[in-house]
């Protein structure tokens, strides 16, 4: 995208009553931003649900003065610019009918063809939050996944911090211009995230992180991902409305539930309760969930580890399938004594270890 082209769609979208889907749909009529401005109102007036009022907005000059105040900020602070028509736009995102026509973004980030998780939840993270997200990512870093949630406190910075430990990318979303980080005292995390992975936004540098536009901003960690994880949350927040838009956009939804007295937990078990939401007990059921077992399976195959160290209900597993063949999942949980939820963990670390594979049909043998 060239930089005229950039400067009538910056100019596009300051104009009063013209948001994403009527900025989309006068791009995709008339072919370019410059030529919107160039189309007579008869053309215009041809585009389903364009009026008189968006034709008079279309004249006010005004917000090209706005859109080259902007383009010079993005000039002198190298932000790249990504359009809904560009090949570096998230993918997943251009299929919402509401994207962004824009994405401002810094850093080094490649969202091509990648298995993309978003990972939500209070700002009030408990230890039993903590624990659940860095094993969450710690187990699935084999499947090199690229992290997105909203750089706040509690649920976002820790998956932020997870996804850097095991060199995942990660990708923090925000709710402002890219002339400021919020909050401040996440400062001092923004050069290691540009490193892994780097921060999006479809807001303006004159933006600053009102209420509003958290909700806005949540659409986009939604919608850009295969999947959103909720692992803590009240009754009531912000991200029970991420789960709500990636259930509106079709996605996967998972929830980690908790016990009925836990503040924190009381989202994510009305979120299963409700069937809103997949219950999430370890990575085994979003790996199973979204078939990724499936698709690494036939990009590599299982290699064996040397001198594998394998706990002591793993052991136990092992031999009872080295004895005894090919078995059902609900089999060995069954003959080894573990709840389903316990087994479908353990198989999945014995998977990654190489010491085991599936099989169709809920199957499992020693290799």
């Amino acid at each position: 995208m060239d930089s005229t082209e950039l400067l009538n769609i910056l100019a596009l979208l300051k104009m009063d009553g013209v948001g994403d889907v009527v900025a989309k749909k006068l791009i995709t009529h008339c072919g370019s931003a410059q030529d919107v401005f160039k189309a007579k109102p008869s053309q215009l007036k041809a585009i389903d649900g364009i009026g008189d009022v968006v034709i008079r907005k279309l004249k006010d000059k005004t917000a090209f003065d706005k859109a080259e105040q902007e383009m010079r900020f993005i000039e002198n602070q190298k932000i790249t610019v990504l359009s809904y028509q560009s090949d570096a736009y998230p993918e997943r995102l251009k299929h919402c009918i509401d994207g962004p026509v824009l994405l401002f973004a810094t850093g080094n980030m490649d969202l091509k063809n990648r298995k993309v998780i978003s990972i939500v939840g209070t700002r009030e993270i408990t230890s039993y939050g903590t624990d659940f997200c860095r094993k969450l990512i710690e187990d699935l870093a084999i499947f090199n996944p690229v992290i997105v949630s909203g750089f706040a406190y509690g649920v976002d910075i820790v998956a932020h911090q997870a996804a850097m430990e095991h060199s995942l990318q990660t990708i923090g979303v925000l709710a402002h211009g890219l002339n400021q980080i919020y909050p401040k005292t996440h400062k001092k995390y923004v050069a290691r995230m540009e490193g892994h992975g780097g921060f999006l936004t479809e807001f303006w540098s004159s933006s600053n992180p009102e209420k509003e536009n958290f909700v806005k901003r949540n659409r986009i960690v939604a919608g850009m991902s295969e999947a959103t994880i909720v692992i803590e949350s009240a009754e009531k927040g912000g991200s029970l409305i991420t789960a709500t838009m990636a259930n509106d956009y079709n996605r996967d939804v998972f929830a980690v539930p908790g016990r009925t007295s836990d503040r924190f937990s009381q989202g994510c078990n009305n979120l299963i309760k409700t069937q809103n939401a997949n219950m999430m007990t370890s990575a085994a059921d979003l790996v199973y969930m979204l078939n990724w077992e499936l698709e690494s399976k036939k990009s590599k195959a299982v290699q064996k580890q040397l001198f594998v160290v394998l706990e002591s209900d793993e052991q136990k597993i092992y031999d009872y399938l080295q004895k005894n063949g090919k078995q059902l999942l609900d089999v060995i949980a069954l003959e080894c004594g573990f709840p389903i939820f316990r087994i479908s963990g353990l198989l999945l670390s014995m998977e990654l270890k190489g010491l085991i594979r599936p099989l169709p049909g809920k199957l499992f043998e020693v290799i």
